[in-house]
């Protein structure tokens, strides 16, 4: 019988730590190639549809902003939770509750006009995400619940209370019954960037100031550095005096606000009401980015694009090609395969152990009838 095990190397490869994300991208590409293949579909007219013809025109770069900005704002602040080894799963239910808390003034409040209203509404929405951030932290340093499980199921508690919400108190009463509530105000609309170019709003420039600021946090303050230290090694940061629930608050309540900030930016401006469903995932895509940008928030920014194109290209293919708008899942379900693949290997090279048959021991044997006469 054999086992496989992970043995972890004493140096790893700084060439291929730099290329890790580039070889993962490649094999997506390939395996890509071969899903469209069987779906009977030439791979190079589906590659061309998906990665080219979504960014050939201005306007369409600016769907592409649109599409990044809210990956990058939730990826930056994620990977300041994995950074200091806290796993924060639940950024699309707070993405989803800083949406709802900055709709606050625009759908209650729809006569207050004037410019205080969106950074009002910005406000609001990084403390609604901030706010939901904090009870996976509460439950986690109050009684050590796991992380992972508590963040990833407030997202459907999340979800519901939105629907309830759209469809209940908040629906719009001139909606037809829809469920959705009424359409933002100009005074609530985020502003665009070239209205006369595209549809990209001020959210890509809060997500380039975002990945910057949080880069230069983590590269030349002091946080950073205990952010790093309390995720490569725990024991030394209560050593050098860092608080490990301070830390966990503290994580939590930056990612938290940030996808908050990304939830209260796409309504705003790219859809201009709350409705059902006003995110295609991504709290769960911008994990990708995450490690796709090597947890680097400048990493990130290109990260965010990428994915952000695979968005595009889905939608794209689906109707030029009649494929099904599951495949740009599919392909950001396989480049977070080869990503962790490619990051694993580098870490740790694989050992074959053989599991041989139990044989007696000769020398144990020879050892018996003394045993026996000593007794």
């Amino acid at each position: 019988m054999m086992r496989i095990e992970l043995v972890k190397r004493p140096q790893r490869s700084a060439l291929f730590s730099v290329l890790s994300p580039f070889i993962a991208f490649a094999l997506t590409i390939i395996a890509g190639g071969i899903m469209f293949a069987l779906l009977g579909v030439n791979p190079l007219d589906a590659f061309n549809i998906y990665f080219i013809q979504p960014v050939s025109e201005v306007w369409q770069l600016h769907e592409l902003a649109i599409k990044a900005a809210p990956l990058i704002l939730i990826a930056v602040g994620l990977s300041v939770c994995y950074k200091a080894n806290i796993w924060n799963i639940g950024a699309e239910g707070q993405f989803i509750f800083g949406a709802i808390f900055g709709s606050i003034i625009p759908v209650l409040f729809p006569q207050f006009e004037g410019p205080l209203v969106i950074p009002l509404m910005l406000l609001l929405g990084m403390v609604g995400g901030a706010f939901y951030a904090s009870i996976p932290a509460f439950l986690k340093t109050r009684f050590s619940t796991n992380e992972i499980l508590t963040s990833l199921m407030l997202v459907y508690v999340a979800q519901l209370f939105l629907d309830w919400l759209v469809r209940g108190p908040w629906r719009d009463p001139q909606g037809h019954g829809f469920p959705q509530t009424i359409q933002f105000s100009d005074s609530a609309t985020l502003p665009q960037l070239m209205p006369d170019a595209g549809r990209a709003n001020w959210g890509f420039v809060f997500a380039l100031v975002a990945a910057v600021a949080i880069w230069l946090m983590m590269s030349r303050m002091l946080k950073g550095f205990e952010v790093r230290v309390l995720g490569s090694s725990p024991r030394a940061g209560r050593f050098a005096g860092f608080g490990f629930n301070r830390m966990v608050f503290f994580s939590f309540l930056l990612s938290g606000a940030l996808a908050g900030l990304a939830g209260i930016s796409e309504v705003s401006g790219a859809i201009g009401q709350l409705q059902p469903v006003i995110s295609p995932g991504y709290g769960f895509t911008a994990i990708i980015v995450a490690f796709l940008g090597r947890l680097n928030p400048l990493g990130i920014v290109a990260a965010g694009l990428v994915l952000a194109l695979t968005y595009l290209g889905g939608e794209a293919v689906q109707s030029a090609l009649g494929i099904s708008d599951k495949v740009a899942r599919v392909f950001q379900g396989m480049l977070l395969f080869f990503v962790l693949g490619c990051d694993t290997l580098i870490h740790y090279r694989i050992r074959l152990i053989g599991m041989a048959l139990m044989k007696p021991d000769a020398a144990k044997l020879d050892a018996a009838p003394k045993l026996e006469e000593a007794r």
